[in-house]
């Protein structure tokens, strides 16, 4: 018995180093999304631009990450997990180099298109790893775990780019991120331990790769299941570009005051998740991604109702975008938990798919916000609709909604 116990132990603070370092490298692409957003206002009138031409800033490195991952995916598959990963931060710490630099507004995008393409070494590594070393319920676990990593950078970053830029410009957020991205390089090359073995490593080149993606490609219920975690995180990128305008422009709130709404924000995404890595234990991945859609989606009906009629002034506006917010945790990681479960063998390329999907919508649909205006109503009814349609392809697609579903492996 104390031999088993000191096994759990030592499988317990294993797990706990790799949800850590997992979890910083995934928070890597949210902090340079998230530190920068209170600056927004700041980069349009610095660079004489308008807001929707700085939304687009968060939009390009969205879709850069979904090309990233693309082509990032099988090179894992083929090299390792490790020899991306650095390739990838070292080319983030020079494009947040050269975005702090930056004096037009065109530029200041394309910069932030390759800095996302770099940065989705850090996405690829950090999902494929987990499959690497973990399947079924428990890669749902791990993951929901990941977010509770993941959730510290939006109730971190704003705060801390707020900081940055009351003592400097947004430039120095910029400067910031680069310092990061050299951290999480220097952990990568002392304390992460290659998981893909060379045995297990696909040979083949670019041949190999597009064999992969067919085969994914052919999978209707991979895709579909990878298409969801894009359509719940374009749910949160809308909230992401809207809210600085909303909050700040049509509210009057400060920037300080709007870390901290974004901040709470965050704790309900946190809280959810750490729900979902709790219940997955015992209530089956597909059902709480199912309940967790259905409510969310109810949920986005109320918000739509509540921005229209401006009911409850700013405080209901925020009691229920808390609420959907919160349901996303619910989300992706039981739907990418789930793909993954399907192509283990290639679990770069199919955390790639699942990544390119993700960014790419998310960066093709969160834009509208700013398209249909940049209010309350904009940013409600694109949430709504990416929850809509979310709901859409997992009844229509998958078995989820159906008797009997299907099972993971565990």
């Amino acid at each position: 018995m104390p031999d088993r116990t000191l096994a759990a132990r030592m499988r317990g603070r294993s797990t706990a180093k790799w949800v850590l370092m997992l979890g910083a490298l995934s928070a890597l692409p949210a902090f340079t999304v998230d530190m920068y957003l209170p600056s927004l206002p700041d980069v349009a009138r610095e660079l004489g631009s308008t807001d929707a031409m700085a939304q687009l800033t968060i939009s390009a490195m969205l879709v850069g990450g979904g090309l990233g991952q693309l082509v990032i995916g099988p090179l894992s598959d083929r090299y390792g997990r490790r020899l991306p990963l650095l390739v990838g931060l070292a080319f983030q710490v020079i494009t947040s180099i050269l975005c702090a630099v930056a004096t037009d507004m065109t530029l200041l995008i394309a910069l932030r298109l390759l800095q996302g393409f770099f940065n989705a070494s850090c996405g690829v590594a950090a999902v494929a790893i987990v499959r690497d070393r973990f399947v079924g319920a428990e890669a749902a676990r791990i993951l929901s775990r990941l977010m509770l990593v993941i959730g510290v950078a939006p109730m971190l970053a704003p705060t801390l780019g707020s900081a940055v830029t009351a003592q400097a410009s947004w430039r120095w957020v910029f400067v910031v991120l680069a310092l990061f991205g050299a951290a999480m390089a220097v952990v990568v090359m002392t304390l992460m331990p290659e998981t893909l073995p060379p045995v297990a490593r696909r040979s083949g080149g670019p041949k190999a790769a597009l064999a992969g993606y067919r085969t994914l490609l052919r999978d209707r219920h991979f895709m579909a299941l990878a298409v969801v975690p894009g359509l719940g995180q374009a749910v949160l990128m809308s909230y992401v570009v809207g809210s600085p305008f909303v909050f700040q422009e049509h509210y009057g709130v400060s920037k300080g005051q709007f870390a901290l709404l974004f901040a709470l924000n965050g704790i309900g995404l946190v809280i959810s998740a750490q729900i979902n890595a709790a219940l997955v234990r015992k209530v089956a991945p597909v059902r709480l991604l199912r309940a967790g859609l259905v409510a969310q989606g109810a949920l986005a009906v109320v918000l739509l109702v509540v921005a229209t009629t401006q009911l409850g002034g700013l405080y209901g506006l925020l009691a229920v975008l808390w609420l959907v917010l919160a349901f996303q945790g619910l989300v992706p990681a039981n739907a990418s938990a789930l793909a993954m479960s399907r192509h283990g063998e290639i679990a770069g390329t199919a955390a790639a798919v699942i990544g390119a999907v993700q960014s790419g919508v998310s960066g093709l649909i969160s834009p509208v916000v700013g398209v249909l205006g940049g209010d309350a109503f904009a940013m409600s009814v694109v949430m709504l609709g990416a929850v809509a349609l979310a709901l859409l392809v997992l009844a229509v697609a998958t078995p989820a909604f159906r008797r009997g579903g299907w099972h993971m492996p565990v």
